[in-house]
C-alpha cells in the first residue's frame, strides 16, 4: 500500500481533559473536535505515559518513556528533559521541517532550550488570560504565512484548574465523571471545566479553519489529544485508566479520514514514530513507541500492553502500571496509609471528597483489576486466590519492561534532579474544608 504523503503535522493539545469530548460520548462542548473526529480516526483506546502534564508531554514529544526521556517531574518545580536533541522541535528541524511552537509547551523550565525554530507563543498564558483566543491567534497567523513544511505544536492552558464559577441555574443539567458523586458542588464544579473545554474547542476549530482556508489540509497530518485524565480524585496522578486514559483523534490524507473509530490499545508514545512514518522518513531507532500506520492503513494492531508511570509531582509517589486489553497491574513504591493531599488538585470536589474520607482510603503497594468486568478499577484482585496466574504475568511484564527500559526504580528511589524541587505533599494546596 502507498503510504500518504504528509508534509506538514499540526498538534493541539488541552490541559487536563481525559476523554471528556463529544467523540467519546460524553455530553460536552466540543463540536470542533467532533467535527475532526467525523472526517479522521478516533482512537477509544488511547493512553498517556504518565497522568501528569510534563512527563506525559515528554513522551508525546520524544517517543520515550518519561524515565528514559529524564522528565521525572514538573517543568515549572525545574524538572526537564535530559536530551532536548531528541525533542521533535529538532530531529524534524534537522530533516528540513520547519518547528513551530503556539502557546504552552510543558517539558522545560525556559522554553528557548527547546529548540524550535520559531516561538510564536503569546506572553500571557495565565488560566485567567483569554489565553486559548490568543493562542489560536498566533497559530492562525503563522499558518497563514507558511511556505514551507512545518511542524506546528500549539499547546492550550484553558482546561486547567482553577476552573470559573458557574451560577448554580447554569448546573443543572451538568453531571460529574463517573466514579465522582452527584452533588450540586461536583455540578458546578463539572460545569466550571466545561466551560474552560469550550474555549479550548473553539480555538481548535479557528486553527482548522486556518488550514482549510490556507488549503493545506490535503497535505496535513492533525492531531488533537490531552496529556492525561481530569484533575479530578481518583484521576490525575493515578494510574487508572480515568487517570491515563484520553482522547486522541487524527485527521491525514488516504486512510487517515472517513470518520473511523479504532479500538485497539494506543499509547501517546507512538505518535513520534507515526509522524516519522507518515513523512517519509526513516524513523530513529531510540523511539520507543511503535507506529500507528499499519494499525490505521491495515487493520493490523501493534501492541498488546502498554505502560505509565509516575515519579515526582508536588512530592515523591513513585508508581508503575501495565495495561492489556483486560487486565490493569499497578504497583506503587511508596510506603504510605494513604493518597497524599497535594496530588489531588485543588477545587470543590477534593474539599467534599476529602471531608468525607478520600484521602484515608487503603493505599495499596499492588493492584490488579479486570478492566471488563471491573472499569473503574473498584474492586482489588490482588489477593484472590483465582487470579495469581494472571498477576504473576502482570508483574512479569511490568518487571521485563522495567529492565529493558533501564528504569531507575529498580535499583531504588529515583533520585531527585539537580534544580527540581518538590513541597510538602501532605499540606501543600491545602483549603479551607480538606
Amino acid at each position: 500500500m502507498t503510504k500518504p504523503k504528509v508534509s506538514n503535522v499540526v498538534y493541539l493539545h488541552a490541559h487536563d481533559a481525559g476523554r471528556h469530548v463529544e467523540p467519546y460520548g460524553f455530553s460536552a462542548p466540543s463540536p470542533h473536535v467532533q467535527r475532526l473526529a467525523e472526517d479522521g480516526v478516533v482512537f477509544r483506546q488511547a493512553f498517556s505515559t504518565s497522568p501528569q502534564c510534563s512527563p506525559s508531554r515528554a513522551s508525546i514529544l520524544t517517543g520515550l518513556w518519561p524515565h528514559v526521556a529524564g522528565m521525572m517531574g514538573l517543568a515549572n518545580f525545574g524538572f526537564e528533559m535530559s536530551d532536548f536533541s531528541r525533542h521533535l522541535a529538532q530531529s524534524l528541524s534537522s530533516l528540513g521541517i520547519e518547528t513551530v511552537l503556539a502557546g504552552l509547551q510543558h517539558v522545560a523550565p525556559d522554553q528557548s532550550v527547546i529548540g524550535y525554530d520559531k516561538i510564536v507563543a503569546p506572553k500571557d498564558l495565565s488560566i485567567h488570560s483569554r489565553s486559548s483566543e490568543l493562542v489560536a491567534d498566533a497559530a492562525v497567523e503563522y499558518i497563514q504565512g507558511s511556505e514551507r513544511p512545518f511542524f506546528l505544536d500549539v499547546g492550550f492552558v484553558d482546561t486547567h484548574r482553577p476552573y470559573p464559577q458557574v451560577s448554580e441555574k447554569d448546573t443543572r443539567w451538568v453531571a460529574p465523571p463517573p466514579g465522582i458523586p452527584d452533588t450540586l458542588d461536583t455540578r458546578q464544579d463539572m460545569a466550571g471545566h466545561l466551560v474552560r473545554l469550550a474555549n479550548f474547542d473553539t480555538a481548535v476549530g479557528r486553527v482548522l479553519d486556518a488550514l482549510e482556508n490556507k488549503q493545506l489540509t490535503a497535505n496535513t497530518l492533525i492531531i488533537v489529544t490531552t496529556d492525561h485524565g481530569l484533575a479530578w480524585p481518583g484521576m490525575k496522578m493515578t494510574l487508572t485508566d480515568s487517570g491515563i486514559g484520553v482522547f486522541l483523534v487524527m485527521r491525514g490524507p488516504g486512510s487517515w479520514k472517513g470518520g473511523r473509530v479504532i479500538d485497539d490499545l494506543v499509547s501517546q508514545i507512538d505518535i513520534p514514530p507515526t509522524i516519522f512514518d507518515l513523512l517519509g522518513k526513516t524513523i530513529p531507532e531510540y523511539f520507543q513507541g511503535v507506529s500507528l500506520v499499519p494499525l490505521v492503513e491495515e487493520n493490523t494492531p501493534v501492541r498488546t500492553d502498554l505502560f505509565a508511570e509516575t515519579n515526582y509531582h508536588i512530592g515523591y509517589e513513585p508508581q508503575r502500571c501495565v495495561r492489556t486489553s483486560r487486565w490493569k497491574y499497578i504497583r506503587r513504591y511508596l510506603k504510605r496509609d494513604g493518597s497524599l493531599f497535594a496530588h489531588v488538585d485543588p477545587g470543590p470536589t477534593r474539599s467534599l471528597m476529602n471531608t468525607a474520607g478520600y484521602l484515608e482510603q487503603p493505599y495499596k503497594e499492588e493492584s490488579l483489576h479486570d478492566l471488563l468486568l471491573d472499569p473503574l478499577e473498584v474492586t482489588n484482585l490482588i489477593d484472590s486466590p483465582r487470579h495469581e496466574e494472571i498477576a504473576a504475568e502482570m508483574r512479569e511484564r511490568l518487571r521485563n519492561w522495567q529492565e529493558s527500559t533501564r528504569d531507575p526504580l529498580l535499583h531504588g528511589d529515583v533520585a531527585l534532579p539537580q534544580g527540581a524541587q518538590t513541597f510538602d505533599a501532605e499540606t501543600w494546596g491545602m483549603d479551607s474544608a480538606g
